[in-house]
């Protein structure tokens, strides 16, 4: 079969024959339609990320939409090494797919399923967001923080707040369920005055992209309005913007702050795919919109570099 391969690590993916995967109890074959490119497979195919493959040759890809033998259409994670979504066929284990709802496209269920489900698990599965709370992105001008946005709105969320650094991002947060955007650009006294104010008016959520220099603000912003008698559960999800904070230990004794991460290895599997289903099943009723670039896998290495906000999805 064809198949987009990693030869060695560090290696763009080269288009060629691969062996063909064999369906096995408890297995299944899945005829792969679309797979997208997220920022884990590119770092596993590189060879850095802690999950990466130690033998080669292998098929990158955690994640696609396809079919059964017997025709039914899936959402899959985590194909069986060597194979993964980035092929003709692959091989997944069972309690790894999920049927696509039929109003879903096969190219839209490969590309948001990866991105929704960090703020989808961060509200639901760790944080238990109830209807008519208050939410803060921090973080929202990408890919997945524009979905939160969506996310939060569509879970409930009373009034969503919304941070980033680019200018026209930030605007169009408002037009996708943004009630205030805050641009993270200003100087640190000008935004510890900003996050102070939304504090003080109440913040029942964070889901944080960035951690660094502007959750360490936001946290001591929370502890600043310990008088609301809010308390506030903080959702660690990404660190774009570093890895490391400084916390003063005044912060957790000041406000009741809950400071909890959300990721594969805080929630359980069966968790995780039900997020996934969860996320499949609203995409349509929530009218989630996510920019999409599809691509044959023929095109793989011209593909695989671009990076202009749409989500690469590579089609067979």
């Amino acid at each position: 079969m064809k198949a987009a391969v990693v030869l060695q690590a560090g290696q763009t993916p080269v288009y060629q024959e691969f062996q063909q995967p064999v369906p096995q109890a408890g297995v299944k074959r899945v005829s792969v339609t679309a797979a997208a490119l997220s920022q884990l497979t590119r770092s596993r195919a590189s060879g850095l990320h802690y999950s990466s493959a130690t033998q080669y040759p292998f098929v990158p890809g955690v994640d696609g939409t396809g079919r059964f033998d017997d025709g039914r259409r899936v959402y899959f994670f985590m194909p069986i090494a060597p194979f993964g979504s980035m092929a003709e066929q692959t091989l997944v284990a069972e309690q790894q797919c999920v049927l696509l709802p039929d109003d879903l496209d096969d190219i839209t269920a490969a590309a948001i399923v990866n991105p929704a489900m960090s703020s989808w698990a961060a509200m639901t599965a760790r944080a238990q967001l109830a209807a008519g709370e208050t939410v803060l992105i921090n973080g929202a001008t990408g890919t997945s923080g524009k979905l939160a946005v969506q996310i939060a709105r569509f879970l409930g969320a009373k009034k969503v707040i919304a941070t980033g650094r680019n200018p026209a991002s930030l605007q169009l947060l408002t037009s996708i369920g943004a009630d205030a955007v805050i641009s993270l650009t200003d100087d640190e006294q000008t935004l510890q005055e900003v996050f102070r104010q939304h504090f003080s008016a109440g913040v029942d959520v964070v889901v944080d992209y960035l951690w660094g220099d502007s959750a360490q603000l936001l946290l001591k912003a929370a502890a600043a309005s310990a008088g609301t008698g809010v308390a506030l559960r903080f959702v660690q999800v990404g660190a774009m913007g570093g890895k490391e904070i400084t916390l003063p230990a005044a912060v957790l004794r000041s406000k009741a702050i809950t400071l909890m991460g959300s990721g594969l290895g805080s929630i359980t599997n069966d968790r995780l795919m039900d997020v996934m289903r969860q996320v499949l099943d609203a995409t349509r009723p929530g009218g989630f919109n996510i920019a999409t670039r599809a691509i044959p896998l023929s095109d793989v290495e011209q593909g695989w570099s671009l990076a202009d906000g749409s989500r690469t999805v590579f089609t067979l």
